[in-house]
């Protein structure tokens, strides 16, 4: 067989088997199986045949290849808007929602997750090309397929933070958890159903930047979701008050939560925050903006 035609076989393959590295059922229920493995596996076979075929074709001084390229990522970037608007409709149905920056940062996932199916097989072709054997090139495809797990991972929320239990209490009408104020609430029978059910959290941010992560909106929100999903909810429609909530302190950046869970189970809903994935679109770095470093800026 023809080199060419090696690298294109094991570029192929290998493509495929980062794509399925890089694919999985999580508590977040997404993709959806088997619908949802089909559709991302059927692209990554695109992706991987786009990325093993184009060295070869490169190689042969066929320049066409680089506009198969470009029309690949504007697909990629399409499989993005299309993952938004399939998680923005589910959003509608839940009962503690996603939020919009969840959603924004699941769909660049797997926009990017493409882009490096594609650049595992270019890597694993010019290997078997340059390497003139397909057995040379398979090693490259499995470093190559271990080293896209670097990139499955990112920071989460223990990382910056220091999750604790906090007591809920009631004075009156407001409900705190420790010296944090959460919420008014007026019906005697919800303060009883929220203080046999709900369980307080404390999240105290680890640093400066950690403080303004914590309190971003869309990253409050992916927290409440994911204590959601995994431990369920003790809330239905119609009813305002039974709702995880999370308010800040003002002082020190600490981070109050109020979550209901159907299995009260404090230890676990701890567990399940420190590994809630930090958002990128939260993420800030004002340490970074030093006086030294703002008086470059404007140079």
């Amino acid at each position: 067989m023809h080199i060419y035609t090696w690298a294109v076989v094991v570029g192929v393959i290998m493509g495929i088997l980062t794509r399925m590295r890089m694919l999985q059922i999580d508590y977040r229920q997404y993709p959806t199986y088997p619908h949802g493995y089909i559709t991302h596996l059927a692209l990554g076979l695109i992706a991987s045949a786009l990325g093993a075929v184009a060295v070869p074709a490169l190689l042969q001084k066929d320049y066409t290849a680089v506009t198969f390229l470009a029309l690949a990522a504007q697909q990629f970037r399409d499989v993005r808007n299309m993952e938004r608007e399939t998680l923005s409709k589910l959003d509608e149905m839940e009962l503690v929602p996603r939020g919009a920056s969840y959603i924004e940062g699941i769909a660049k996932v797997f926009e990017s997750r493409n882009y490096l199916v594609m650049l595992s097989a270019i890597l694993t072709s010019l290997s078997v090309i340059l390497s003139r054997s397909w057995l040379i090139g398979i090693i490259a495809g499995v470093i190559l397929i271990g080293i896209t797990g670097y990139f499955m991972s990112g920071k989460v929320v223990k990382d910056i933070a220091v999750i604790s239990e906090g007591q809920l209490r009631v004075e009156g009408a407001n409900l705190f958890v420790e010296d944090i104020y959460l919420m008014n609430i007026g019906l005697e029978d919800n303060k009883k159903r929220i203080l046999e059910h709900g369980i307080g959290i404390i999240i105290k941010p680890k640093d400066a930047s950690s403080v303004v992560t914590i309190g971003n909106l869309g990253q409050r929100q992916a927290i409440m979701h994911d204590v959601s999903a995994i431990l369920g909810v003790f809330r239905d429609t119609g009813e305002p008050a039974l709702v995880p909530i999370a308010k800040r302190d003002l002082d020190d950046g600490r981070l109050g939560l109020l979550i209901l869970p159907q299995e009260r189970d404090v230890k676990r809903a701890i567990h399940v925050i420190q590994y809630v994935p930090v958002l990128e679109s939260a993420v800030r770095r004002p340490g970074q903006f030093s006086e030294g470093n703002i008086a470059k800026q404007v140079r």
